[in-house]
């Protein structure tokens, strides 16, 4: 891991400095060039060795428990990649934000390429993936986006708790509960800005969280801020005054690594590969926001917040 440190240190240092502190780094050795595109290769590259390759380390039920988190970064490259095309980026522009999953480079290469979500889902042919057909039915369906995301989290939630029940994993189980609950209150604040009456909130609702219920949900997406003090005494609780999506963000992304950072006390278990693997992307989504900080010059105060 990079010290913490570091990411102090790179909120208020030029770009060339950036490079020269970051290649003294664990992100050195594929740190090949002074561009901004180096760091991106340079932090997928690191992720690939580190964090993709690491179901093929080991074999039987470990394997598919080191996938999930992976499988979860899949998703969230997936909705980067079709938001992405939504918003006009360019391929370079999406691909610089994305995570370290189990798709392979040439994968995502062809969806970044392909022209809309439909194409996406031609090039996500891959047997087994639980979000390959998910995708496809939901773009069949016709779905408008938010519902496709939607979609996308019914199908990677309920094939993880699955798994997770077969394996007896029941840290992992709860985490993935508390990721549900997390989704569940980023959608309410979504259908919240969408402001669309018409829409049944009800019908964007993931089942298998624990702490937000579905009725607290409804009343969030309905533009009711003061159901979220329900989140009070639960884990959930610092997300209790955010309103804006940002701020809720920022909110959950610490209680999720917190929640997998309290399965370390096992170093033998499930929880370590968990806490690992979030800590890794985690970090390497630092790393990209400090680097363009660094490149365009911008006040350390611009993403402070998002580092911290």
């Amino acid at each position: 891991m990079v010290p913490e440190p570091f990411f102090q240190q790179a909120l208020k240092q030029s770009f060339p400095d950036f490079l020269r502190t970051l290649s003294e780094t664990a992100y050195g050795p594929d740190l090949v060039g002074d561009t901004l595109a180096d760091v991106d290769r340079a932090v997928s590259n690191h992720l690939a060795r580190n964090v993709r390759d690491l179901p093929s380390l080991v074999s039987g039920n470990m394997r598919e428990l080191v996938q999930l988190p992976l499988l979860r970064a899949d998703l969230v490259n997936l909705k980067a990649i079709l938001r992405g095309k939504l918003s006009g980026k360019s391929p370079d522009e999406i691909k610089a934000g994305l995570l370290g999953g189990t798709l392979k480079e040439t994968v995502l290469n062809a969806m970044l390429q392909a022209p809309d979500a439909p194409s996406v889902a031609q090039v996500l042919q891959v047997p087994g993936h639980p979000l390959a057909k998910a995708l496809r039915s939901a773009v069949a369906s016709n779905s408008e986006p938010l519902a496709l995301e939607v979609a996308l989290d019914r199908e990677f939630f309920a094939a993880t708790f699955e798994k997770a029940k077969k394996l007896r994993l029941s840290h992992i189980t709860a985490y993935f509960a508390l990721e549900v609950d997390t989704t569940n209150l980023a959608t309410a604040f979504k259908l919240q800005a969408l402001g669309a009456t018409n829409l049944n909130p009800d019908s964007y609702f993931v089942s298998g969280g624990k702490r937000l219920s579905r009725a607290v949900f409804s009343r969030i997406a309905a533009g009711d801020l003061a159901a979220m003090d329900a989140l009070n005494g639960t884990p959930l609780a610092p997300a209790a005054g955010a309103r804006t999506l940002g701020e809720l963000e920022r909110a959950v992304r610490g209680v999720l690594l917190a929640k997998a950072g309290k399965g370390t006390t096992d170093s033998l278990g499930s929880g370590l590969v968990l806490d690992y693997i979030q800590k890794k992307l985690w970090e390497a989504s630092r790393i990209r926001l400090l680097a363009r900080r660094a490149y365009f010059n911008l006040p350390a105060d611009a993403v402070a917040k998002e580092v911290a």
